[in-house]
């Protein structure tokens, strides 16, 4: 008898059918080795698991598996990113997975927590960021455009708006979209005067009543203060007019207040605190001007800041700035004072150099201008240079990224380097990726920026501190893909599991918009625009003049 070869009965064995085994060798284990084996799958098995069992959802579902794929995948990247870290491809065991708050960077406030946090939801909402995944609605404000225009911001799910008109508002995006309060102007005896300015308290928590200031026209300002449980707003504080022009930005973190006129005059005030006292309670006193600078070179759009610290406040400006032969550019201004007003540093930084500047701007130049290139910069190919470009749409500045619009389509980010030996402005890289002129763009916490075109439908996310790479050629190749254009859709149960377990590795990016983006009447942007953690929020105007509130929610 001929013996048959070692292929032909492995061919023959593998075509066999295989018993299954009828025992449950699962349901046998304990919860914690289940714990164990559930630790070590990729996320898109894990959710699958889910369906199989309701004690395998549940143990699926466990806080501490869902913050360690949290960390491996949002946390480890950034921490990978600093200087001095090796690249995040590289083995590196000092970041592992810790619970300690200095290995969780900007994080650590969900730490902090402990058992609150929902991690898989944590988890879920910065996987929708990075998709652009998201639903959309609109909550109309206005049957028409106010003169001067609308003024929207944005705090901890809360919007308020102030216009001429409709006087202070405040409205909820979480939930059901409503109205919570709202007061009209003659009410504070500002019956005349239009609004010009708005600012929320940046140092307000979820738990705080919301302490907000708005300027005016004629040069005054105003404190007004939202009870969050009585749903109410109140005035705090009214200031006298100014010669000085209207109040054209402001920047509030109680008690210090920043305002910028139209005379280019430059004011920071500090209001008394009493410690017996809540400062939401009653009237507040009259505030101290600390200093008041007069500026003759920085120009709208600004963009106004206040840190405040145990040994004094930092405040800031950013602004547009002309530039003979090269159109214009941008400005930074830090101001150090100590808690009782005394002006310790003032520090001006630009793009430009502090010495020779060509009269004729060099040719065959792609990107905005800026001569003084780092000479720590070996990345040569991410600097671009421009013949004089055009004034920006928009600037934001949160530290240390300085953004600004352009309507040729195009953002210009600025790397801002301020410590205690100098204030010093990066050469600008260009952002490309909007299909039409940018009209608003918005820097947040962790490096994450948001953009909106003219038209209102070309919504993108930033990563911004993706670029920050020490690989000059994983940079380029970051830059290239730094953004994610929002696309709100409208899936079914069945299809959000399937884009959340990661099966469209295309992101299978839909035209189903939700009904109110599906609308006929088409909606543009108003220019503003912002975000928290949750959601972004933008103003937008239809075709016959009404204008809404668009939340766009990512959880």
């Amino acid at each position: 008898m001929v013996k048959r070869d070692r292929e032909e009965l492995e061919d023959a064995g593998s075509n066999k059918r295989l018993r299954c085994d009828p025992r449950d060798r699962l349901s046998a284990l304990s919860d914690e080795l289940l714990l164990v084996l559930l630790s070590y799958l990729p996320v898109h098995d894990l959710t699958r698991c889910e369906q199989l069992s309701s004690r395998l959802r549940t143990l699926a579902s466990d806080s501490q598996i869902w913050k360690s794929a949290y960390y491996d995948r949002f946390v480890r990247p950034r921490a990978a990113r600093i200087p001095g870290i090796r690249e995040a491809n590289a083995s590196n065991k000092s970041l592992l997975y810790s619970s300690k708050l200095s290995k969780w960077l900007e994080d650590g406030s969900l730490v902090k927590r402990g058992g609150v946090t929902n991690w898989k939801r944590q988890y879920k909402l910065r996987h929708n960021w990075s998709r652009g995944s998201c639903k959309r609605t609109e909550t109309e404000i206005a049957k028409r455009p106010s003169i001067p225009p609308l003024l929207v911001r944005l705090h901890d799910g809360i919007v308020i708006t102030a216009d001429s008109s409709s006087g202070l508002r405040a409205w909820s995006t979480r939930g059901c979209e409503s109205r919570l309060a709202s007061m009209a102007w003659d009410m504070c005896t500002h019956s005349s005067a239009a609004p010009s300015a708005l600012a929320i308290d940046s140092s307000s928590t979820a738990t705080d009543d919301l302490r907000i200031s708005v300027g005016f026209i004629d040069g005054s300002f105003g404190l007004y203060v939202l009870d969050r449980r009585k749903q109410s707003l109140k005035c705090q504080y009214l200031h006298a007019s100014s010669t000085n022009g209207s109040i054209s930005a402001t920047a509030f973190a109680f008690p210090y207040l920043l305002t910028m006129t139209e005379a280019q005059l430059l004011s920071l005030y500090r209001f008394p605190v009493i410690d017996d006292e809540p400062s939401d309670q009653g009237n507040l006193d009259p505030p101290r001007l600390l200093s008041s600078l007069k500026s003759h070179t920085a120009w709208p759009p600004l963009s106004l800041a206040i840190r405040c610290s145990s040994t004094g406040v930092s405040t800031s400006i950013a602004y547009a700035m002309p530039v003979y032969t090269a159109g214009w550019s941008v400005g930074l201004q830090e101001l150090r004072l100590t808690t009782e007003g005394t002006i310790l540093e003032s520090r001006l930084a630009t793009p430009f150099s502090q010495g020779f500047r060509p009269l004729a701007a060099p040719e065959n130049r792609t990107g905005p201008w800026s001569p003084n290139v780092s000479p720590q910069s070996a990345d040569t190919a991410s600097v671009r240079f421009t013949s004089p470009s055009a004034k920006p749409t928009s600037l934001s500045y949160t530290h240390p990224y300085l953004l600004t619009a352009y309507s040729d389509n195009t953002m210009t980010l600025y790397m801002v380097t301020s410590n205690a030996r100098e204030l010093f402005i990066g050469p600008g890289k260009p952002l490309c990726g909007h299909t039409s002129s940018v009209l608003g763009a918005h820097v947040g916490d962790r490096g994450k920026a948001v953009s909106v075109s003219a038209g209102g439908n070309d919504l993108r996310v930033w990563e911004l501190e993706a670029g920050l790479s020490a690989n000059p050629s994983r940079r380029r190749a970051v830059w290239a893909e730094a953004s994610v254009m929002v696309r709100p859709e409208n899936r079914t149960l069945d299809e959000q599991r399937e884009f959340f377990s990661g099966q469209n590795a295309q992101h299978k990016m839909t035209s189903t918009f939700t009904a109110a983006a599906a609308h006929e009447d088409v909606m543009t942007s108003k220019g503003w625009l912002s975000f928290d953690e949750e959601q972004v929020v933008l103003l937008g105007e239809k075709s016959q003049g009404s204008q809404a509130l668009v939340v766009y929610n990512f959880a």
